[in-house]
């Protein structure tokens, strides 16, 4: 394990959401618009300042990643009164300008919606993003300066498709985050004490096809 200091980034302009990510689909949506409008959409779409990013399907090993992840951390949380939610679960960043849909999410104690709705996260205690070659830059740059504004969070967690490794970010004081790295053999703490094995994790997957 590698740990060091990480502090708060600062807000990237819409332009660098466009460039790690895809081009807008829609723009000069209301959050209330965007929400109606997701509501009724075969496929899922993340919000920005009021512009709608279509969200591309994963590979076969960060699907698998993704699933292998969120059943550990249901089986490691057991008992603690946290809920594990798949990657359908819509979060809301930034006083309802932004909208994402993390890989997993982990939510302790009582659940808070969005006002008007039941299906709009307020509080995650845990996100997880796996990382791959479209979206690495978004999620390490724009999307986790949106998280590091959300009060409940401790944990964030970044998962490779290329190697057996799992970054973490946890909060301690105020807002800053320290930084671990984990590899083989190695086990990510969270800071409510629950412990997930890297080798559990990847079990397997390296078989199925990947973005890496």
């Amino acid at each position: 394990m590698i740990a060091c200091d990480r502090g708060t980034g600062r807000e990237a302009p819409v332009w660098y959401l466009r460039q790690v990510t895809r081009v807008a689909e829609r723009s000069k949506l209301t959050a209330a618009e965007y929400l109606a409008w997701e509501r009724e959409q075969e496929t899922k779409h993340e919000f920005f300042h009021g512009e709608v990013f279509a969200m591309s399907g994963g590979s076969y090993r960060h699907n698998a990643l993704g699933m292998s992840i969120g059943s550990l951390l249901r089986a490691a949380l057991r008992g603690r009164g946290c809920f594990v939610l798949t990657s359908d679960q819509r979060v809301s960043l930034w006083n309802e300008q932004r909208y994402v849909y993390p890989d997993a999410t982990v939510v302790c104690g009582a659940i808070e919606s969005q006002a008007g709705t039941d299906d709009v996260l307020l509080n995650p205690a845990v996100l997880v993003e796996v990382l791959s070659k479209s979206t690495e830059l978004y999620d390490r740059g724009l999307k986790w300066e949106g998280y590091q504004r959300i009060a409940s969070l401790t944990d964030y967690l970044l998962v490779s498709q290329a190697k057996v490794q799992i970054e973490q970010f946890r909060r301690r004081e105020g807002n800053h985050w320290d930084y671990y790295t984990y590899g083989p053999g190695e086990r990510v703490v969270l800071t409510n004490g629950a412990e997930l094995d890297l080798d559990a994790i990847f079990d397997g997957v390296f078989v199925l096809a990947g973005d890496d």
